[in-house]
């Protein structure tokens, strides 16, 4: 039995979350940097949720992901940004 390289199966749909501070800019970097990864990023899906008390804020993108090469350069990239406290 040979085993996939992969569990999923590309391309496909596939959201990726993205937490921080609550600070200027914070979403529109996270936006440039998804779409250096994801060009075709459609911004108007972006879906943004504040922490309870507004200290953080959490960014859903969901990407047309291509390869596992790309996601993990695009995982990669978020977690070592400063402005990122956590990538999903």
């Amino acid at each position: 039995m040979t085993v996939p390289a992969s569990l999923i199966e590309y391309p496909v749909d596939f959201p990726v979350k993205v937490m921080g501070r609550t600070q200027p800019g914070f979403a529109q970097t996270m936006v440039e940097l998804v779409r250096r990864h994801a060009p075709d990023f459609d911004e108007s899906t972006l879906g943004m949720r504040s922490s309870r008390e507004g200290k953080y804020l959490s960014l859903t993108f969901v990407i047309r992901a291509t390869s596992r090469e790309q996601l993990d350069a695009l995982y990669m990239e978020l977690s070592d940004h400063p402005m990122v406290n956590m990538a999903l």
